[in-house]
């Protein structure tokens, strides 16, 4: 690999960008292709579009095209008992979890070990670590002084999902403040509220199920 092509990639792997190479094994030449918009010569423009969705790796013709793409992201607003319930089985599926609350009586090592906690405010964590397309939100403390803002920075984001625990009720009242700081209606109907799938939980353990089935199903574009 030519090593401007390596430094690049290399460097888009680090901002958790994604990207396709494509590489031509017949003559050895290989492109970098580093956003998912970026117009491409046919016959590739199709298949790299794609392969930036689907993040699969595969021939067509005599190019192989390698998918780059971020590991998805799930970042947990609120230190609860869904929470708590959410963290193991979506480490399994693959994704890096992060649990942000202020409150230091919930976010506590003890209650969610061997997880990247953070007991601070979310706006002060996401200045350092923001969110991106392959991140998914979940903001579940029903507080609006901690939900609201990385709902928002999700929304502005495009968080591939970003949801909210609450009523419909609750959640009318949030789109309520949501609009007033100036979120779009179109932004806002990317909310999944009520959070998680349909299929009537009712205990902390079946709503955590019913969200991280949501979340991967929109990860998988089959939602």
């Amino acid at each position: 690999m030519d090593l401007s092509i390596l430094s690049r990639l290399n460097e888009l792997r680090a901002k958790r960008e994604p990207a396709i190479l494509a590489t031509n094994t017949e003559n050895g030449k290989q492109t970098l292709y580093s956003t998912p918009s970026l117009p491409v010569d046919e016959p590739l423009k199709e298949e790299v579009q794609k392969r930036f969705l689907s993040g699969k790796s595969g021939y067509v013709g005599n190019v192989f095209l390698a998918a780059y793409l971020p590991s998805p992201r799930l970042v947990l607003i609120g230190a609860v008992h869904i929470s708590q319930h959410i963290v193991g089985p979506a480490m399994e599926a693959g994704f890096d979890v992060t649990v942000i609350d202020p409150r230091t009586a919930f976010a506590s090592a003890e209650r969610f070990p061997n997880v990247t906690l953070h007991a601070e405010w979310p706006d002060e964590i996401l200045k350092d670590k923001p969110l991106d397309a392959y991140t998914a939100l979940a903001a579940l403390t029903h507080d609006p002084k901690i939900d609201d803002i990385p709902i928002s920075a999700a929304l502005a984001a495009d968080c591939f999902y970003v949801g909210a625990l609450g009523s419909r009720k609750t959640h009318g009242k949030r789109l309520a403040r949501l609009k007033e700081q100036g979120v779009s209606e179109e932004a806002l109907s990317r909310i999944d509220a009520p959070i998680g799938l349909n299929i009537g939980a009712s205990n902390p353990a079946e709503i955590a199920i019913a969200v991280l089935g949501q979340i991967i199903a929109t990860l998988r574009g089959v939602k």
